[in-house]
């Protein structure tokens, strides 16, 4: 009896040990398993949920228009759902705040914006923090050439040079999509080379010029030449010229200010993709990958054109580049900006 009571006592304390071994086993393991799963920072399975996307202007806009083109195209590359957030206001920069203050974990992006961008840190008087080391650039979409646009029904000015000649004497308001855009800049320069007298008009975005200028409320509209094409096209609004050194493929019958006698005032904005600075560079090269192959598709290009969007693909590299010569150029216009 007692040798029997001896051994269940020694069967029972095999099996205390084995169960605290396990116990000891299974906690290493979970531990471990915790410490790589808990790494925000990995690529591995990268994208596995929807991306947000920031438009940092208002729905409408040439910005918003080709992003609304592109983004389905980048959906099939990546397999996720990516929801476009329009975040207007501040001359883009409310939303270029987020997207820089952003997690980068790669599933917050967004559309940056030139020269406008630069202006927002460039200028003292909004003490901003950022800068172009605030961003990662994925890849460039479009290169859209500034274009100037009047009511079809003005009887003041129906051409470029009656629209010159006139602002040389009257005092027009111009519609500007912030305080140092493309919109603004171009203005700006028209005055200081031919002594016009265009006075900005700042709004949250291109769609709020149009309406602007189609209601009488502002004179002249400055934009974009593919927030302008099909309007111009429709007949709802004239576009007089182009600010572009060659003719726009997309208006044949309209001018470059060069042609019409105006040299040396050119205008156009880069938009393209940014992640916030610090993200994976495994999870960017992903990102940077499946726009590439979005931008470049025929379909998405052809899409493009047909709303007066002039795709121009860079790589992350390229794009980098593009975005310090832009910066470069902002600087260049400090005395204009009064800096």
């Amino acid at each position: 009896m007692k040798k029997l009571l001896s051994a269940f006592m020694l069967l029972g304390l095999i099996l205390l040990l084995a169960a605290c071994s396990g116990d000891a086993n299974g906690t290493s393991s979970d531990d471990n398993g915790g410490e790589g799963g808990s790494d925000s920072g990995s690529a591995e399975g990268f994208p596995d949920k929807p991306i947000n996307v920031i438009v940092s202007y208002s729905a409408g806009g040439g910005t918003d228009t080709g992003a609304r083109i592109l983004i389905p195209y980048v959906e099939e590359e990546l397999g996720v759902d990516m929801n476009i957030i329009n975040k207007p206001g501040g001359g883009g920069w409310v939303g270029w705040t987020e997207l820089a203050n952003a997690d980068p974990d790669g599933y917050t992006i967004g559309y940056i914006n030139t020269p406008n961008l630069m202006t927002g840190y460039l200028d003292p008087k909004y003490n901003r923090d950022q800068s172009l080391e605030s961003f990662a650039p994925i890849a460039n979409h479009v290169t859209d050439p500034g274009a100037i646009a009047i009511r079809p029904n003005d009887d003041r000015f129906s051409t470029i040079e009656e629209l010159i000649e006139y602002a040389k004497e009257n005092e027009l308001t111009a519609t500007s999509t912030g305080a140092g855009s493309d919109d603004h800049y171009a203005s700006l320069k028209l005055n200081d080379k031919f002594g016009t007298k265009f006075k900005a008009v700042h709004n949250s975005g291109s769609a709020d010029s149009r309406a602007a200028v189609l209601g009488g409320h502002v004179d002249v509209l400055f934009a974009n030449v593919g927030e302008l094409a099909t309007l111009h096209k429709e007949g709802e609004v004239k576009i007089v010229a182009v600010m572009s050194k060659e003719k726009s493929p997309f208006l044949e019958d309209v001018p470059t200010l060069a042609e019409s006698g105006y040299e040396d005032v050119y205008s156009w904005s880069a938009r393209g993709l940014a992640a916030p600075a610090g993200i994976d560079e495994e999870k960017l090269e992903i990102l940077r990958a499946a726009f590439e192959k979005g931008i470049k598709n025929e379909e998405q290009v052809e899409k493009m054109g047909e709303m007066g969007l002039q795709v121009e693909y860079l790589d992350g590299e390229d794009y980098d580049q593009l975005l310090k010569e832009d910066e470069e150029g902002v600087k260049a216009l400090s005395d204009l900006m009064g800096w």
